[in-house]
Order: C-alpha cells, then sequence, then structure tokens
C-alpha cells in the first residue's frame, strides 16, 4: 500500500530535519574540556583566573575575551569555583570578523578535598578530592539545568604535580532541536616547577571527552609556561592542539591570575 505523496512529502521532510540536526551536533564543537588540580584556596581568599587569546575550531575562529575561573576559599578543604567563557566568533567561510558573541554555559561547582598527605622533609605527597555542580545556561539559545562531576586524584614530588581528573558530564540543551550533550571525561594536569625559587613552572594538560551524544569526541593537550613573581599573581602564557573531530584545532591564551583576601585572617 503506498503513502498519498502529501504524507510521503512531509515524512521526507521531518527525516531531513532530524538528520540534518543530527549532523549539525555531530560537527559542532563543544568547548574543550580543562582538567583542573586539586590546589584550594585557604578561607577568605579569592583567586581571578583570567585567559584571553585566539582559537581557531573545526569551523570558525573566535577571539577569547576571556575564558575565567573564580575560585573562593570557604573552608580549609572546601571550595567554591565558577567557570565559563566569553568569545567574539566569525562566520563559519570568509576571512574573520568579529560577527556575533559566543559565551559558554556556566560551571558552578563546589570543590572539596577529601584527603591529602603531605611530608614537608620529602615534598612528596598524595590527595584525593571531589569537584562536582550545575551547569547553568547561559550559552546563546541554551536551555535546562546540566551537571558535571569529576573526582580528582593528585600526586606530587618536590619537582612535580600531577592530577589524574575521571568524570562526566550532562550540558544544558545547546538549542530546541539537538540533544544534550552527555559524555565521560578523563584528563591529567601537570606541573613541573623550574629552579629552587618555584617562581616559573611549566603546565601541561591532557584531557579525553567521549560522547554519549551524537556529539564527536575529544581529544587535546595544551603546553606552557607559568611566572609567579609572587604568592599572589601568575601569568601565563599556554598553546593548545586538538587531534579529533570534535576538538578545537589551535590556539594561543595568555593568563594573569591574581589572589586577594576577602576576609578571614
Amino acid at each position: 500500500m503506498s503513502m498519498p505523496a502529501p504524507r510521503l512529502a512531509a515524512a521526507l521532510t521531518l527525516i531531513a530535519i532530524a538528520t540534518g540536526a543530527s549532523r549539525l551536533a555531530a560537527a559542532r564543537t563543544r568547548p574543550r574540556f580543562e582538567p583542573t588540580d586539586l590546589e584550594m584556596e585557604e578561607g577568605g581568599e579569592f583567586e581571578v583566573d583570567l585567559e584571553i587569546g585566539f582559537i581557531r575550531s573545526q569551523g570558525p575562529a573566535r577571539l577569547v575575551i576571556p575564558d575565567f575561573e573564580l575560585d573562593l576559599g570557604i573552608l580549609p578543604n572546601l571550595e567554591l569555583d565558577l567557570d565559563g567563557a566569553y568569545a567574539i566568533e566569525g562566520p563559519d567561510t570568509g576571512p574573520f570578523s568579529l560577527d556575533h558573541a559566543a559565551p559558554d554555559n556556566l560551571w558552578l561547582a563546589l570543590k572539596l578535598g577529601i584527603y591529602d598527605d603531605h611530608d614537608p622533609d620529602t615534598h612528596e605527597g598524595r590527595a584525593f578530592g571531589v569537584q562536582i555542580g550545575p551547569k547553568l545556561p547561559s550559552a546563546r539559545g541554551a536551555h535546562g539545568i546540566g551537571v558535571e562531576s569529576l573526582l580528582l586524584f593528585g600526586g606530587s614530588t618536590r619537582w612535580l604535580t600531577a592530577v589524574l581528573n575521571v568524570g562526566g558530564f550532562l550540558d544544558p540543551a545547546p538549542d530546541a532541536v539537538s540533544p544534550r550533550p552527555v559524555a565521560l571525561e578523563s584528563g591529567l594536569d601537570l606541573e613541573m616547577r623550574l629552579g629552587s625559587g618555584d617562581h616559573f613552572q611549566l603546565t601541561g594538560e591532557c584531557a579525553l571527552v567521549h560522547f554519549k551524544s551524537t556529539y564527536a569526541d575529544q581529544l587535546g593537550v595544551t603546553g606552557g609556561i607559568n611566572w609567579s613573581p609572587n604568592d599572589n599573581l601568575d601569568i601565563s602564557l599556554v598553546g593548545l592542539v586538538g587531534f579529533l573531530p570534535g576538538n578545537d584545532r589551535y590556539g594561543v591564551l595568555v593568563g594573569v591570575a591574581p589572589k586577594m583576601r576577602l576576609f578571614g585572617g
């Protein structure tokens, strides 16, 4: 029994829309996963970590102004964090221009240090913590509340600190037709201290994201150098490279991270 022509046309249209939405979701570059560390701000201390720079995605390029992380120490082992980014993105084709705003969703999270064992004589240490909180729909067209959680396993020597991140997320829906990004994520955050004064550090990250929805997986690395002229200021230069279709292709970011005391002794 054949389907009437109007119904057939409507069915083909719906299939095309669904297929197009699925391809768009698979092609869209989700913001990169940045593995975090187990550094905890003291109670009353507030750190503002800002990065600005240029990133080339699989499609348009964007000017990041800025990528930010705000950390407020509440207790010796409890910190409140807010992560996000604001960028100006260019068109998909043609020369780069400041075409439209491209903010990311916000992650409001608590970071809890559960275990910390440090030997001041050998400078060796081990630590374990969690970071968890809601994802707020601040990106263009996003709606609904998401969530992200990470388990953090850290180890350190006199010259090297490494933190393994393992977790996952459910992001806000990017628009009315695309599926929500759902994924498992893992990463490694590294810091190598140079010299005896601890003023310079080499930094690196490796991040892997495996999506359960129709988005492309990510595998990216970053590397850079950090200068700490004093205990309350860090200045950094970081380059990034992506290796899978879901990643940004490359980019460079300049960062500044001042720290101040808001309350407490």
